[in-house]
């Protein structure tokens, strides 16, 4: 049964998004979706490269009133 993951790295500089996304990757299985809220702008460049890199699913990505939303689909774990 997937699972809806929250990762809550506002306020946080990077690296600090991309590495508690991580941390909640490791965790996560196919099919789960995990939601990243992040309000560093230099996330966008490093979810696009980690989603590149890894293979997942990048469902959307998106900034509103400051606050960058990703949601991403597990589709690449083995």
């Amino acid at each position: 049964m997937s699972e809806k993951h929250l990762v809550d790295a506002r306020g946080m500089s990077c690296p600090g998004p991309i590495t508690k996304l991580v941390k909640t990757y490791r965790t996560a299985k196919n099919g789960d979706i995990i939601e990243v809220l992040a309000t560093d702008p230099g996330f966008i460049p490093d979810v696009k490269a980690w989603i590149e890199k890894t293979g997942n699913e990048l469902l959307e990505l998106k900034e509103e009133a400051g606050v960058i939303r990703a949601v991403i689909k597990i589709t690449a774990k083995k």
